[in-house]
């Protein structure tokens, strides 16, 4: 931009630049409005008259305070001001804010800028928890965005508190995203969230779909920072004079997640060279690209051996990645607790399919799998049926 010192625009600094440009890359992937609100539609056009245009899709931002999902909302408030004009910062040095010297020659419409809602999360973990949300709250109103605190009920009866704290996080986003009907609700994890994922995953011996990661789009929750690092978010929001609020819980090392985060993270890049978190994330997307066509696999071959509550013999014939993923789906329909079917289930229940193990197998759902005079497989409660008319399935 040219003009006098005093008429020139601050320099976007690069880590703000990339920020936007990765919310902005994910979010034209976008509905033009959302189906789960027929509130949003645009009126039917009169005879003669133009189609009304459609208005931009909602997102809900899961705000904690911290750093990530700071630097996020601050990118989706400023996207959320005006109508799209394509990329913050070309390839190169940093730019003056706002300056798109290429968009003189682009004749054609913008697209119309987002809305964004967000949410921040009381979990009532720490004393003083409904004031700091407050605090986060209102830091969001000062970026221009629409934003609210919602408080929740954390039940660590199952799982831990920090398995509980996440579903009670994510049952309030859900619900407030149906609500509202927006597109998707957006979050904060960068590519050192995932490095962290994926090396959990390996220590627990996890298979492809675990070591995938996290993905940019799963269903309504989307992740348009993946490719952002930590650093950048930390950056970005000095750079912007954000403060941030940490949770006390991402320095608890009685977390396995922190642990891998200030510990075992630090020492392979030390011992092993910068980059660790980037291979790991870079092994993510790897094999997300071959879990995703496995499970393609698996999903085109699951009705040609499968029926009902049976397992055909002709399954054994199936390559072992498929075969272990069409038994996984078919004991998580019947069992009706997909969350506690476990890698054990699936390859004990595998083992008898093969020969490789005789018996039967108990499986989650009050129930056991057995082979089946053909040699292939039936799944048998063994509860009492349910009364007539329960309503139980």
């Amino acid at each position: 931009m040219t003009g006098s010192a005093g008429s020139r625009l601050p320099r976007l600094d690069r880590a703000t630049a990339e920020i936007r440009n990765a919310v902005r890359a994910l979010l034209a992937e976008a509905p033009a409005d959302s189906p789960d609100h027929p509130a949003v539609a645009a009126p039917a056009p009169q005879h003669g008259q133009e189609p009304a245009p459609r208005p931009a899709p909602e997102f809900v931002l899961a705000v904690s305070g911290g750093a990530d999902s700071m630097a996020l909302a601050a990118a989706c408030a400023h996207l959320g001001t005006r109508p799209d004009p394509g990329p913050s910062l070309p390839s190169g040095a940093g730019t003056a804010v706002g300056t798109r010297p290429d968009l003189a020659q682009n004749s054609a419409p913008a697209a119309p800028a987002p809305r964004f809602h967000a949410v921040v999360v009381d979990h009532g973990l720490q004393d003083g928890s409904a004031a700091t949300a407050a605090a986060v709250v209102e830091r969001l109103t000062g970026l221009g965005l629409s934003a609210e605190s919602v408080r929740v009920a954390v039940d660590p009866a199952h799982g831990g508190i920090e398995a509980a704290a996440r579903t009670a996080r994510y049952t309030a986003f859900e619900r407030i995203r149906t609500s509202r009907g927006a597109a998707a609700i957006l979050t904060g994890h960068t590519r050192d969230d995932q490095a962290e994922t994926v090396l959990l995953g390996l220590l627990r011996g996890s298979g492809a779909r675990s070591l995938a990661g996290m993905r940019p789009r799963s269903g309504h929750l989307w992740r348009p920072l993946l490719d952002v690092t930590r650093a950048q978010t930390q950056a970005s929001c000095a750079a912007s004079g954000i403060p941030v609020w940490e949770d006390p819980m991402n320095a608890d090392p009685r977390f396995a997640r922190v642990r891998a985060r200030t510990r075992v993270l630090p020492v392979l890049e030390a011992e092993l060279g910068p980059g660790a978190a980037r291979a790991l994330a870079r092994t993510a997307a790897l094999l997300a690209a071959d879990s995703d066509a496995l499970e393609a696999q698996a999903a085109a071959a699951r009705p040609a051996h499968t029926s009902g509550p049976e397992v055909h013999a002709s399954a054994a014939g199936l390559p072992q990645a498929v075969r272990t993923r069409v038994l996984r789906d078919w004991l998580r329909e019947h069992a009706g607790t997909a969350q506690e079917v476990g890698a054990h289930h699936v390859e004990a229940v595998d083992d008898l399919l093969t020969g490789r193990r005789r018996g039967a197998v108990s499986v989650p759902g009050a129930a056991e799998v057995r082979r089946a005079a053909g040699g292939g497989l039936i799944f048998t409660p063994l509860g009492p049926p349910a009364p007539t008319g329960s309503g139980i399935r």
